[in-house]
């Protein structure tokens, strides 16, 4: 009987197999190369990203200072005094 769950799939998984022999340690270890690559650039990214992401906070804070020495040497009250 032929069908999804027929004899049809045997001679697929019989090469499957046979594929598997010729996928060697040579491919493995390079394909772990690469991953150890992409990794190590994935950490250099995540590192620069929270550099920018406390260099932007500091330059926030700062204009934040700078507008509210502006205010306060114009005479105003300021409007947007929450952190």
């Amino acid at each position: 009987m032929s069908g999804p769950n027929g004899d049809l799939g045997m001679p697929v998984e019989a090469g499957a197999e046979g594929e598997d022999d010729g996928f060697g340690e040579a491919e493995y270890a390079a394909i772990n190369s690469m991953l150890d690559q992409i990794n190590s650039c994935l950490d250099h990214l995540e590192e620069k990203n929270d550099h920018l992401h406390a260099r932007l906070q500091e330059l926030l804070e700062s204009n934040r200072q700078t507008r509210l020495e502006f205010q306060q040497q114009l005479g105003e009250t300021p409007s947007d005094a929450s952190p």
